[in-house]
C-alpha cells in the first residue's frame, strides 16, 4: 500500500522506447510510431497521475492512521471511512499492548510493529472495527514464553518469525506480500527518520560519549528544567541511535545482545549501527527520557529502573501522562514531552526539540513546527518546575 506504481506500464515504455532508439528503423517508422504512441503516451499519462495520487492517498492514510489528525478534503470517501476504521482499531490495539506488557516479565512491545502488521492485513475492509478481546487475541501473538534462570515460564517479546507464525497458527493468514508491506510500514513510522519534514535537522558534534561534565540545575530531583539539560548533553555529545537502548555506551556485548533481542529492528541497521555508534552512547526515541530518569548524577551512571521510571514505551508514555494536550494548547515550557505515534522527543525551549530520530539520525535537534507531532505531554515520572 505504500507503493502502487504497476511494473507493466514500465515495461510497456521501455519497449517504446528500444523502438525510437533503433537507429536502423527509426527512419522507417518513425512517422507510424509517432501517430500510433502519442494516445498510448497519453493514456500513461493519465495512469500514471491517477496512481500518483493514489499512491499519495495511501502514504498519507498511513501518516494520519499513526499520528492523528484531519483528513484531506482531496482524500477520497472511502479512504477517509477507512483511516477512521483502522484510527479505532489503533486505540484497542494500543490498549492491548498497555495491559499486556503490565503481565510481561521483562521488555516492552514494539506496538509500531504491532499496529504496522494489522494495518498491513486490514486496511480497505469494509466495516472494520476490533473489539477490546479480540485485540487482546493479536496482540497476545506477539508474546512467547521462555524459562528464566531461575527455572520460572516467563513472558517476553516475541520475535517477528515467531509472531507471524502465531498470527498464523491463530488462523489468520499472511501473505509474504502482507509482510513486506507491513515492514514497508514499520519503517516509515519507528525509523523514517524525517519523514515529511523538511526543517532543519541539527547534529552534535561530540565523541557520543560524554555525561561525566553534565551539570543539572537541580540534581536533587528529577524535573523538566534538567530533562531539558540532559537531552541538549545527549544532542552536544553526538549519541546514536539503536533500538532498545537507553543511554548506555554501545559495547560489543551490548551490541550482540541487542541484536538477539531485536533482530530486525537492529539486526536491519547491523552494519550502519557498527561502523557509526559502536563505542557511543547510544538510544532510541523513548530510552532519551528514561535514561535521564535513569540517571545517578553522583555516580554520573543510568541505573535501570530507577527513580520511579518505568520501562515503557513512547505510547505507554504518552497514556500514562495526566497533563497532556493537543499541539496547539502547548505552553512554552522547557522539558514537556512532544509525541506522535511510536515516537517522543523533548522540547528545549525556543521552538526547538531534541529527539532520537531514527538509526541513521541519532540524536538530533529539530524545529517544534512542522514536525508533525500530534500532542504533548508532561513526562508523568518527574516533577515540573519554573524557571
Amino acid at each position: 500500500m505504500i507503493s502502487l506504481a504497476g511494473p507493466a506500464i514500465g515495461l510497456a515504455v521501455k519497449a517504446a522506447v528500444s523502438v525510437v532508439t533503433d537507429k536502423r528503423t527509426r527512419k522507417a517508422v518513425g512517422i507510424v510510431i509517432a501517430a500510433v504512441l502519442t494516445p498510448f503516451i497519453l493514456i500513461i499519462v493519465i495512469i500514471m497521475s491517477l496512481l500518483s495520487g493514489t499512491s499519495q492517498h495511501n502514504n498519507a492514510a498511513v501518516e494520519l492512521c499513526f499520528n492523528g489528525g484531519v483528513s484531506s478534503s482531496s482524500m477520497p470517501v472511502e479512504f477517509t471511512a477507512h483511516v477512521d476504521d483502522m484510527q479505532g482499531c489503533f486505540a484497542a490495539l494500543d490498549q492491548a499492548v498497555s495491559d499486556a506488557e503490565a503481565e510481561m516479565d521483562g521488555g516492552t512491545l514494539d506496538n509500531v510493529r504491532v499496529k504496522s502488521i494489522f494495518y498491513a492485513l486490514y486496511f480497505g475492509a469494509d466495516h472494520l472495527s476490533l473489539s477490546g478481546a479480540d485485540a487482546c487475541d493479536f496482540v497476545e501473538c506477539f508474546i512467547t514464553y521462555e524459562t528464566n534462570s531461575d527455572g520460572e515460564t516467563i513472558a517476553v517479546p516475541a520475535s517477528l518469525n515467531t509472531a507471524y507464525g502465531n498470527l498464523i497458527a491463530s488462523g489468520i493468514a499472511v501473505s509474504s506480500d502482507d509482510k513486506t508491506n507491513a515492514q514497508k510500514i514499520y519503517e516509515k513510522i519507528a525509523f523514517g527518520g524525517a519523514g515529511s519534514y523538511d526543517g532543519e535537522i541539527e547534529h552534535g558534534g561530540g565523541s557520543g560519549v560524554p555525561l561525566d561534565g553534565l551539570a543539572l540545575l537541580h540534581p536533587e530531583t528529577k524535573n523538566n528544567l534538567d530533562l531539558a539539560a540532559y537531552a541538549e548533553n545527549a544532542y552536544d555529545s553526538g549519541w546514536g541511535y539503536v533500538w532498545g537502548t537507553y543511554g548506555d555506551v554501545l559495547t560489543e556485548s551490548l551490541f550482540a545482545y541487542k541484536l538477539r533481542q531485536y533482530p530486525d529492528g537492529v539486526g536491519n541497521y547491523a552494519t550502519f549501527i557498527r561502523e557509526n555508534w559502536l563505542g557511543s552512547r547510544t538510544t532510541d526515541c523513548v530510552g532519551l527520557i528514561k535514561s535521564y530518569g535513569w540517571f545517578n548524577s553522583e555516580t554520573k551512571t543510568i541505573e535501570y529502573g530507577s527513580n520511579g521510571m518505568p520501562d515503557v514505551g513512547a505510547d505507554g508514555m504518552y497514556k500514562a501522562a495526566s497533563v497532556k494536550g493537543p499541539m496547539d494548547t502547548m505552553p512554552d515550557t522547557p522539558g514537556l514531552a512532544v509525541w506522535k505515534s511510536g515516537h517522543i522527543g523533548v522540547y528545549i525551549g525556543n521552538g526547538q526539540v531534541v529527539e532520537a530520530m531514527g538509526t541513521k539520525y541519532g540524536v538530533v535537534r529539530t524545529q517544534l513546527e512542522g514536525r508533525g507531532w500530534s500532542a504533548w505531554l508532561q513526562v508523568p515520572y518527574i516533577n515540573y518546575v519554573n524557571e
